[in-house]
């Protein structure tokens, strides 16, 4: 993360008269009623936080110097989880930066850290495992699968991990540091640095703690180190699957000038730094600006009004309306600014005093904040909807052959939000984005063809409603 971890904030500028000056490249707020709601405090420079998709409504937070939170969604009682702090060297970019959970974690108890080591600053991704008497504390048994060297510099260690929907751990590794990569590691495929990589870590082959999948771009004799799925990155900080779509979103932390977004990411592609940052050529190599050998960010902006570190986020795929289905939540650490996109421009949503050292998701998929200053928070709408909110809604509705319009309706406290979306194409809904007790028209097209009973489905304030038609 180029961040101030290691960079002075030139924070707190008027957000209205940069935009009447032109220097802003965003457009007013994509959701006037946004608004953060508190769910952690008193945390020592938290840098992570997600859920472990397994089912318990829990969130885990990373501190940098080494420890894992623990707490349950909407309530309180949080306690360590993991604590390796002997293990770490924290400060400035330094620490406890990444953690992952196995996709079979509620069976396995597996998960995965990124952290830089105590002795020489080397990057380890390590495996640990849950307790199997106490689901709230870890093992202290470690399994190191990888260790890159990482000399010199203590910035651009990259740190963060994930598993894609094929199954393998994602990481992203910054390009050792210091400015423009002097030894060009973002760009040369026999290291690790400044790229990101793909493992298998439920398998072994050569001698590793870890498999490699056989379609890695440069697997076997091709060229190139096994383990990189792309590269050309600076310090691609944090990066997220989108968990319905699995497009793969990365922002990669610019240097001077620019603050990227790429997506999709493309197995093998070359995402143009230490030769580009964003759109621009660095002048580095200007021999090597030939923009058809390398891919460029979907967007990105400018560091104007005081900004100067992208910190990746989600796309909201949550239940309960904190924000339009579909939209990417991302920010900037220097300014405290928090930014949509939705597929055409750059929106601001909320301007915060934060540090934001990280977004996460939680098993419902909301979103949070992480402050790095000691703080996490959910995103939510002006309504108050949260993940304390209870509905109750019909399972299944019956709808005649010939077609009609339905009426799903939903109980909940004033003030809880929540969405109805279709997933049938002869299913839709009038109005998407709800709160409070009421109603949804559905529309239900007519069955022709061969006269038997057909199924649609509905997600309806995050329950399965199902639709049949006879």
């Amino acid at each position: 993360m180029n961040v101030a971890f290691a960079r002075g904030r030139a924070r707190r500028r008027g957000i209205a008269s940069l935009a009447i000056a032109g220097v802003l490249a965003f457009h007013a707020p994509a959701a006037a009623q946004a608004q953060l709601v508190p769910v952690a405090s008193g945390l020592a420079s938290p840098v992570f936080v997600a859920g472990a998709r397994d089912g318990t409504r829990r969130l885990f937070i990373v501190e940098q110097a080494g420890v894992i939170r623990v707490m349950p969604i909407g309530g309180s009682g949080m306690v360590t989880f993991l604590d390796i702090r002997s293990k770490i060297r924290s400060g400035g970019e330094q620490g406890l930066l990444g953690l992952a959970f196995h996709p079979f974690y509620s069976s396995n108890r597996r998960f995965f850290v990124y952290y830089t080591r105590a002795a020489d600053g080397a990057i380890v991704v390590a495996e640990y495992q849950a307790s199997t008497g106490n689901r709230d504390m870890a093992d202290a048994a470690e399994r190191i699968l990888l260790t890159i060297a990482h000399p010199t510099n203590t910035n651009h260690n990259g740190g963060m991990l994930a598993f894609g929907s094929d199954g393998y751990l994602y990481i992203g590794v910054g390009d050792g540091g210091s400015a423009n990569d002097p030894p060009n590691n973002a760009q040369n495929k026999e290291v690790l640095l400044g790229k990101i990589l793909r493992l298998d870590v439920d398998g072994r082959a050569g001698g590793l703690e870890y498999g490699i999948p056989i379609s890695n771009p440069f697997f076997g004799a091709i060229a190139g180190r096994d383990e990189i799925f792309a590269y050309g990155m600076r310090n691609p900080w944090r990066f997220s699957f989108d968990r319905a779509t699995a497009q793969f979103w990365v922002a990669d932390v610019g240097q001077g000038a620019r603050e990227e977004v790429n997506t999709p990411i493309v197995s093998g592609g070359n995402y143009g730094w230490r030769i580009y940052e964003g759109t621009a050529c660095t002048n580095v190599a200007p021999t090597l600006c030939t923009p058809a050998n390398y891919l460029f960010p979907s967007f990105d902006y400018s560091h104007g009004g005081g900004r100067c570190s992208i910190t990746g986020g989600y796309v909201y795929r949550g239940t309960i309306g904190s924000l339009p289905t579909g939209t990417y939540v991302y920010g900037d650490y220097c300014t405290g600014e928090i930014f949509t996109w939705s597929g055409g421009e750059q929106r601001l949503l909320l301007d915060t005093t934060f540090g934001i050292s990280s977004f996460g998701e939680d098993d419902a998929g909301e979103i949070y904040v992480v402050d790095l200053n000691g703080s996490v928070s959910r995103i939510a709408n002006g309504g108050g909807g949260g993940a304390g909110c209870q509905y109750d809604v019909a399972s299944v509705e019956f709808a005649r052959r010939a077609g009609e319009t339905l009426t799903v309706s939903v109980s909940t406290t004033a003030g809880c939000s929540w969405t109805a979306m279709s997933g049938s194409e002869w299913v839709s809904v009038a109005g998407d984005s709800h709160s409070g007790s009421g109603v949804v028209s559905v529309i239900v097209a007519p069955q022709r063809g061969w006269p038997i009973p057909r199924v649609g489905v509905l997600t309806v304030a995050g329950k399965t409603v199902l639709i049949l038609q006879f």
